[in-house]
C-alpha cells in the first residue's frame, strides 16, 4: 500500500433494488459505520460456571453527514437528496416527495482506493491497486434528519441493514486488495432481488 491510512476521499454509492446505484460522495463529509454485535448473554450455572447463549447478530447501521441540494435525485447517477430514499420517489421537477408508508430495499457500498481510474464505489479495481470496500445490502433509509444549525443546510441519514436475509444469506461484504499484481477486486454487480 502506498499510504499508511485512508484519509481524505471515499466513493458512496446507494441502488435501490432494481435501479442503479447513485453516487453520494461529492454531498457526503462523514460515514460512518456500525457493524452489528455480535452478543452473548451468561447463564450462571449452580456449581460457579457459566454458559454462553448467542444472541443473533444485530443490524449494522451507517450514518451518513451530507449536504443535499434537492429533495431526492430524480435522475442521473449523482445523488442529490435523500427522501426518496426514505419515501416514494418522485422523477419529475418540480420534485413533490410525499410522507408515505413506502420502505424501499437499498444497497450501500463504501470505497476506499488508490486506483486513479475508479469513479464509483462499485467500480471493479485495477491490478496492482489497493483498496477496501464495504458493502451493505437488503438494508433501509430509516432516517433523514435535516438540520440548519450552523447555518448550513445539512442531513444526517441512516441506513440500517440485518445481517442476513430470510434465507441466511449474509448481506454485509468487506472485501480489500493489497496491491498484489494477481489481487483484483471485481466490478459489483447490479442489485436485484
Amino acid at each position: 500500500m502506498a499510504e499508511d491510512t485512508w484519509s481524505e476521499t471515499a466513493f458512496v454509492s446507494i441502488s435501490k433494488i432494481g435501479g442503479s446505484d447513485v453516487e453520494f460522495a461529492t454531498i457526503t463529509e462523514t460515514v460512518d459505520v456500525d457493524f452489528g454485535n455480535k452478543e452473548f448473554d451468561v447463564i450462571n450455572t449452580l456449581k460457579g460456571g457459566r454458559l454462553v447463549k448467542f444472541n443473533p447478530q444485530e443490524p449494522s447501521t451507517v450514518t451518513l453527514e451530507a449536504y443535499p441540494i434537492e429533495a431526492g435525485t430524480a435522475s442521473g447517477t449523482e445523488g442529490k437528496g435523500f427522501m426518496d430514499l426514505l419515501y416514494a420517489s418522485d422523477a419529475t421537477q418540480p420534485l413533490s416527495i410525499n410522507f408515505d408508508r413506502t420502505r424501499t430495499k437499498v444497497r450501500i457500498a463504501i470505497l476506499w482506493t488508490d486506483d486513479t481510474n475508479v469513479t464509483t464505489a462499485t467500480d471493479a479495481i485495477s491490478e496492482g491497486s489497493n483498496a477496501l470496500r464495504i458493502v451493505l445490502k437488503n438494508g433501509y433509509v430509516t432516517s433523514a434528519k435535516p438540520s440548519f444549525t450552523d447555518g448550513i443546510l445539512k442531513y444526517n441519514v441512516t441506513i440500517k441493514c440485518p445481517a442476513f436475509d430470510k434465507s441466511a444469506n449474509p448481506n454485509g461484504l468487506i472485501e480489500s486488495t493489497d496491491g498484489s499484481t494477481s489481487a483484483i477486486l471485481a466490478e459489483l454487480s447490479a442489485y436485484t432481488a
